[in-house]
């Protein structure tokens, strides 16, 4: 068994009887967003206090259905940040990724969550529609324009880390669109004010909800897709495959497996049948520094057959 502590050559593990098994692991670990959380929360959470209390001064639901998503983004980015933290833990016997996936689970956590808050106040505009009632168009106009600066905030803050983690893409995604939706409901105050027409509100409520609902169904769709341990959407796996099959001395390849290790790291397995003869250790750190440098695989584990005659239990593509 061979292990290399150099920061830049990872550790190699002999330890399969059908043959050697190697692992080549990169920890990438991303940045700290610690600071952008607790602010975020804390900006969020003091928005919603003042949409609450100038909502009901107002009378005016759009504020209300606003209030409601910013609270769902301060709650989000909570679970959100405690999971970047519970990411970082060191594995366990139990846990033998450490609590990598919990990243994963925050991010369907946020998807559904929102989705349901959407749910009760869309039933509220609709039916304000079918009985409108007054509104302060300038206090609705004035909270909103206060979002404005609150969201884009949150979403600078966010925006440095949205490429590469699900988490953050989140939050830099509702950030954003918070923004874009408070810039809607300054102009339905505006349109109120200048026209009477109560209507406004409740229908740019619905507009706010429809927003939400594009913006999140990605992220629940993501977020599923890794809980079911699918291929990384930024990845193609027949990519994958042409770059290990096209190695030096690779007949052929089988049991390849890809898959997120949370939201901001991947892991790779695959069995390789080289007749030659096991083309020594070299080969596997340049493998998967390959992998690493082109698909962002940092986890990477290669199993070596020299005897192409014996078949591998695991060679059927509807075998796992």
């Amino acid at each position: 068994m061979i292990h290399d502590h150099d920061h830049h050559d990872p550790h190699d593990h002999d330890h399969d009887e059908r043959g050697p098994r190697h692992e080549l692991e990169h920890n990438h670990a991303p940045a700290s967003f610690g600071k952008a959380f607790a602010a975020g929360i804390a900006l969020n959470l003091a928005f919603v206090a003042v949409e609450l209390v100038y909502g009901f001064l107002g009378n005016s639901v759009a504020l209300f259905a606003d209030a409601g998503h910013n609270l769902g983004d301060a709650l989000g980015l909570v679970v959100a940040w405690t999971a970047s933290v519970l990411a970082k833990r060191a594995p366990s016997a139990r846990f033998t990724y450490g609590l990598r996936g919990s990243s994963i689970l925050a991010a369907m956590f946020n998807a559904i969550f929102l989705l349901l808050t959407i749910g009760g106040i869309s039933w509220e505009a609709i039916q304000r529609l079918g009985q409108p009632e007054p509104v302060s168009g300038a206090t609705v106009m004035i909270v909103a324009a206060i979002g404005i600066a609150i969201n884009g905030v949150c979403a600078w803050l966010f925006a440095s880390g949205r490429k590469d983690d699900l988490n953050l893409r989140g939050a830099f995604s509702h950030m954003a669109a918070d923004a874009l939706v408070s810039a809607g409901v300054v102009a339905a105050g505006l349109v109120i004010l200048l026209t009477g027409w109560l209507w406004v509100d409740p229908v740019v409520s619905l507009a706010v909800n429809v927003v939400i609902v594009v913006g999140t169904w990605s992220l629940l769709r993501d977020s599923l897709g890794m809980s079911m341990a699918a291929v990384p959407a930024q990845i193609d796996p027949a990519a994958v495959r042409r770059f290990i099959e096209t190695r030096n001395g690779v007949a052929s390849l089988h049991d390849l497996h890809v898959w997120p290790m949370s939201t901001t790291e991947i892991a790779l397995t695959c069995h390789l049948v080289m007749p030659d003869g096991h083309p020594g250790d070299l080969f596997i750190h340049e493998l998967c520094e390959g992998l690493a440098a082109r698909f962002k695989i940092g986890h990477a584990t290669v199993q070596i057959e020299v005897e192409p005659h014996i078949a591998c239990a695991l060679a059927p593509d509807d075998v796992v």
